[in-house]
């Protein structure tokens, strides 16, 4: 079978080279580091206690289709655990649940909805108006990537207080930015597929096993024909007329009959500055993940979105001692040093877990993703690159590529499966991987 070079072994790079081991082609997934995954990656703890923990908490929803047939392929989709429950915080520690209801979709969320403590009857109302536009307005509206998701929602006569209550939660979380900066299209997506299209498409998942074990190199290079080249710098694309021949390494060129760059767009702009016209409208989203360990249990939530917060949401990574808190679109914490964002969480936290101004901090540990993702601003949709490009034996994979999605790793596994499949075409053997969205 012909020989497929990969560059890149994060979800994307994964992806493909699963898919493609499946079609029973010959795999050389190349990578920079000593491990895979990329920014869904795991190390151990700093303190020499033996923990592994993940870099950033990195959930799912029933929804991700694409990324669930991944960890199929990969043997570990039994190690998810999902959460039928959403769990909402107000200062002073106030709880409420999220729920499925016995009515079918979209009006599956009618009872907890109707329930929810944290806003007023009134704004309620605003919001079930602004969800009823959203169902009308799905498909139908062609502006949607040239305005903010901010400018729909005003134009909805959403209250700053519904805004940031009811819909920055979910939006900021899943498209890791703003509000204010992403395109109203990411947000229809994400509310239309995860809580109007199907009962169960908001259940989300956890993974039981640390992310370097789920993404890991030996269960990759388990599939026959698969060889993971770790360590392996990609430091150049040798050409040749509208052909790529190798892949250039620090430890020698890797030659093969298709390739597949799934790298971030800042490197393969490095190693190929004028594959696409324009780089310019592409930009970053940061994330940082503070990782807490009290010497008691500060909570029995497995989660939760701490409303009117800075720092979002918090995860019980361990018997309510160990808990991480996610920032989205974290751009204000770039310049605290790390010391003052644990102890300003630590006192944040506070406000809505009394236990937690009880309990001594043992140790912390703050990440910063300063690259997390691509900001997906109004106008980046038609300019977001297809798997194909100018050489014809090369294919691009990768979150930031024309997926539909924003940057998340079910977009990341469906530009992967779209990668493939383009170079099942180009040798000849068309093969469908990508699955369709649940609607």
């Amino acid at each position: 079978m012909p020989a497929v070079a990969i560059a890149g072994g994060g979800v994307a790079g994964i992806a493909a080279a699963a898919a493609l081991a499946g079609a029973g082609f010959r795999i050389a997934l190349v990578e920079s580091r000593p491990y895979l995954g990329g920014r869904a990656s795991s190390y151990p703890a700093p303190g020499g206690r033996g923990e592994i923990i993940d870099n950033c908490q990195h959930i799912l929803l029933k929804c991700c289709v694409n990324l669930l047939d991944l960890y199929r392929r990969l043997g570990v989709d039994s190690q998810i655990e999902f959460h039928r429950e959403f769990h909402y915080l107000e200062p002073g520690g106030r709880r409420s649940a999220f729920r499925a209801g016995l009515l079918p979709a979209p009006a599956h969320f009618a009872g907890s909805f109707a329930a929810l403590r944290f806003l007023s009857a009134r704004e309620k109302l605003e919001a079930a108006r602004a969800l009823l536009a959203l169902l009308r307005e799905r498909g139908r509206r062609a502006d949607l990537d040239s305005i903010t998701m901010r400018q729909w929602l005003e134009e909805k006569r959403q209250s700053p207080r519904v805004i940031s209550r009811f819909w920055a939660p979910v939006l900021v979380s899943a498209v890791n930015e703003e509000v204010n900066r992403m395109a109203a299209s990411h947000g229809f997506l994400v509310f239309h597929l995860a809580f109007l299209a199907a009962k169960d498409a908001y259940e989300m998942g956890v993974p039981r096993l640390p992310l370097g074990e789920m993404h890991s190199a030996a269960r990759l290079a388990s599939h026959t024909g698969v060889e993971v080249l770790l360590r392996r710098k990609v430091t150049g694309v040798r050409l040749e007329g509208r052909r790529v021949r190798a892949l250039e390494t620090e430890l020698g060129p890797v030659e093969a009959d298709a390739f597949i760059s799934a790298l971030p767009f800042e490197p393969l702009r490095g190693l190929l500055p004028d594959l696409l016209d324009d780089w310019s409208a592409f930009e970053h989203s940061p994330i940082a993940g503070i990782h807490l360990w009290f010497d008691r249990p500060v909570t029995d939530l497995p989660h939760a979105v701490l409303l009117d917060s800075p720092f979002q949401w918090f995860f019980n990574k361990r018997e309510g001692r160990y808990l991480q808190l996610v920032v989205s679109a974290s751009r204000f914490l770039e310049a605290w040093p790390r010391r003052e964002v644990a102890a300003r969480a630590v006192e944040d936290l506070g406000r809505y877990l009394p236990e937690a101004r009880r309990a001594r901090l043992e140790r912390f540990h703050v990440v910063k993703e300063v690259r997390a993702t691509f900001s997906a601003h109004p106008g980046l949709a038609a300019r977001r690159p297809h798997p194909e490009t100018r050489f014809e034996n090369l294919f691009l994979a990768g979150d930031w590529t024309q997926t539909g999605w924003p940057s998340t790793m079910e977009g990341a596994a469906r530009s992967g499966y779209r990668a493939a499949e383009a170079v099942c075409r180009f040798l000849g053997g068309p093969r469908t991987f990508l699955l369709p969205d649940i609607a």
